[in-house]
Formats: structure tokens, sequence, C-alpha cells
């Protein structure tokens, strides 16, 4: 079997899948929107390949490459996407990302800018992500990716270590709002995770036993899921007994708090002292342990 699942949603969001016979597969799928960001995989995910899909014929021929290396014809977007993955090819993070700024400025109309700038505005900063959204057709800026860069150039102010906390509420999941400032005179991690994220899945029972160990002593966790699923988001809570504070805006990427904090891939977390101060980030385990036996000292 193969499956087509949606490239842009953190839960499996399968959109069709078929059978291989004879080394070919066809799908004739009635795509929800076009162009559509999807991944081509297998079931135990040893091959896969993230792919735009336009709402016309295209082909797929892996029979001289690995998924990743397929020919893939029928589809500009494709193709505009597949020339920059080539082009940031054994490129250091900080010449990807000048490679990167220069296709946004080359292909301001294109959706894979859109999707790009959306990934790392945080990365580029407000003034550079502002620069390349104004260059933006209306259509890109309309777009879910469009939207999320709204968002982010609204704010009007950032996290960084060393300043103060920057406040937020959001609500939680019986739908009340929390406020971070709730927590205010406490020492806080604040922790951005999701339910489908393995390692913070991963880490959370190390985050339990520090919870249960610092708690009496003036320690609170505030965590912000990027789920988009609220019953996954309910369930993961109750089967990893995290018994501290939890929000959710159910936006994924778009989650406003992880915007405000420049969070661009989870886990990832912040360390507030009494005095509201991010004192430190992506703490975990003995780490998060030494800095707050520091922090009560």
């Amino acid at each position: 079997m193969i499956y087509l699942d949606n490239a842009d949603s953190q839960t499996i969001d399968l959109i069709d899948s078929t059978k291989v016979e004879n080394n070919s597969f066809v799908f004739n799928t009635e795509l929800p929107n076009s162009p559509l960001h999807v991944v081509l995989r297998t079931n135990d995910d040893s091959h896969y390949r993230f792919l735009w899909l336009e709402n016309k014929s295209m082909t797929f021929d892996a029979s001289q490459n690995d998924f990743e290396n397929a020919i893939v014809t029928g589809s500009k977007v494709e193709n505009s996407a597949q020339s920059l993955r080539k082009e940031l090819e054994n490129l250091s993070e900080e010449n990807q990302r000048k490679k990167e700024i220069e296709f946004i400025k080359k292909h301001p109309n294109s959706i894979v800018s859109a999707e790009t700038l959306s990934t790392y505005l945080t990365t580029f900063g407000k003034n550079e992500t502002k620069e390349l959204f104004d260059l933006f057709s209306d259509e890109n800026k309309l777009s879910k990716y469009g939207k999320i860069i709204s968002s982010y150039l609204e704010l009007k102010e950032q996290a960084e270590i060393g300043g103060q906390f920057i406040d937020f509420e959001m609500v939680d999941k019986n739908g009340e709002l929390k406020k971070l400032s709730d927590l205010k005179g406490k020492i806080i991690f604040l922790d951005f995770w999701a339910s489908w994220c393995a390692p913070c899945r991963k880490e959370n029972p190390n985050l339990v036993k520090t919870y249960e160990k610092f708690k009496p002593k003036g320690f609170e966790i505030f965590a912000v899921s990027l789920d988009e699923n609220k019953e996954n988001w309910i369930k993961a809570i109750e089967k990893d007994k995290l018994n501290w504070y939890h929000v959710n805006d159910l936006k994924g990427n778009g989650n406003k708090a992880s915007l405000i904090y420049g969070v661009e891939g989870i886990p990832d977390s912040f360390l507030i002292d009494q005095n509201g101060i991010i004192v430190a980030r992506d703490l975990r385990g003995k780490e998060l342990d030494k800095k707050l036996t520091e922090l009560m000292e």
C-alpha cells in the first residue's frame, strides 16, 4: 500500500491510499485544494517524499531512484520546490536560509515561497519577514501560510533570554482562559509540545519526576500544545499523567504563543525565574534539575 497524507498537519491526516500493483500505482483523488502539500509514503515510512500536488495529471517515477529523488512531472509548483531542495543540499544552515530568501525574492507569487517563509519567519526576523511578505501576491498573503505570517508580523513583542517573559492567554482543555502571568512569582517552565511529537512524549516521564520534586518549592509548568486535534491532545495529557497547566488554541504551527516565543520546532521550552526573567531555553532532564536547584538556593 501507498499513502497520501496532508504534509501541513502534524497528525497523520490521511487523504487517500492505494495498492501498488506491478510496481505501479494510481490516485484519482479529489483534492481539497490545489496546490496541496502532501507526503507520499509507504506504510512503514521507509520510503517517503514531500510533494506539491496540483489538480491535473501528474506522474511519479521512482523506478531508477529512491522516493526522495523520484522524477515528478505535471506540476510547476513541485518542480519549483524540487529545484529549491536541490539547491539547499550540502549547504550550511546559514547558507540554506540565504538561499531560501533568494528564492522567495525571485518567486514571490509561489505558494512554495509562502510555505517556506511561514516555516522560518522567526529565524529571518520581523524586518526581513515583512520585506519578503510585502512582495507576495494577494493570493499568497491570504493563503493559510500567509495568515500565519500576518499573525507573526502583528505581534508587538518577541521573547528573548535575559528579558521579561511576554504574557499571553489561551484556553485550557475545559475552555477556560489561562494567562501565563497567573503563575507570576513562581519559577515557570514554559513548555511547547504536542501529542504527535515523539521526542516530547519520550521526555515527559522525566518532566513528571522534575515537577513532583520541585513543585513544593514553587515550581510550575505551563504547557502550550501545538496539537490541532483536541481529542488527541487531551488523551496524551491523561496517558502521560501531566498534572500541570495546559493550554492550546488548536492552530498548530500558527499558535500565538509559539510565534511570540519564536518556536520553530518542538520540544522547546523557556525557564522563567521568580522575577519573570527568561533565564534559559530548551533545558531538559538533569540540566533542568540543576538549573532549578540553582534558582532555589
